[in-house]
């Protein structure tokens, strides 16, 4: 979908809108990868819609770790303002601590605009050194029941309401929107089994409204 197809203006908007990250914003799983990226193993090339070069890709052995195309303007609408007073989360149950780091390194060195990596759009809003809306891993407090576990510690740590979230996951190795749905009434859940496309966006913008 053209970038232009995307510019849909809404009169409600959700105050939080929580990312699952594997196979939802970036591919591929963070679990099936050995090496933590580093500042060389970037891959830079033309980032999409015009913006200019940035770091479209950071490399973990043989595989690159890369943000989906539609995420990627998504993320870049929310960092242009296109979406008043919205801000951001994340939400992963990355299976070991190896890959936590792996995906937590990659926020840092992945970028939406040049010069601003998805880290630096994630914190936007927030108070400077503020880390509570990055939720990553199973490891206690932790769970792989994101319902259960990484929602509570959101809505506390966030202070925002169950009400005033919205979720976006893949849902492709158990179904963390319906969990979420009934255990955290109020979040409005969209699935994205093929990593979150701009109808998913739209279609959970308008749910929500």
């Amino acid at each position: 979908m053209s970038r232009a197809s995307s510019e849909r203006v809404y009169k409600v908007l959700p105050e939080l809108v929580v990312f699952d990250l594997d196979e939802c914003l970036w591919s591929p799983e963070m679990y099936t990868l050995n090496d933590v990226p580093t500042v060389a193993s970037k891959v830079i090339g033309p980032l999409p819609n015009g913006v200019g070069e940035g770091v479209i890709g950071v490399r973990s052995g043989r595989e690159v770790i890369r943000i989906f195309p539609d995420a990627l303007t998504i993320l870049q609408d929310i960092h242009s303002g296109k979406y008043p007073n919205v801000r951001i989360a994340a939400a992963s149950s990355a299976d070991t601590p190896l890959a936590v780091k792996i995906g937590k390194t990659s926020m840092g060195l992945l970028e939406v605009v040049p010069g601003v990596t998805m880290r630096e759009v994630f914190a936007s809003g927030w108070e400077p050194t503020f880390d509570g809306n990055i939720q990553i891993g199973r490891t206690p407090p932790l769970s792989s029941d994101k319902s259960s576990s990484h929602f509570p510690i959101l809505k506390r740590e966030t202070r925002v309401g169950y009400e005033k979230m919205i979720f976006f996951d893949d849902c492709n190795w158990g179904d963390h929107c319906a969990k979420v749905a009934q255990k955290c009434p109020g979040v409005v859940t969209q699935r994205t089994p093929n990593g979150l496309q701009m109808h998913e966006w739209h279609s959970c913008l308008v749910a929500y409204a």
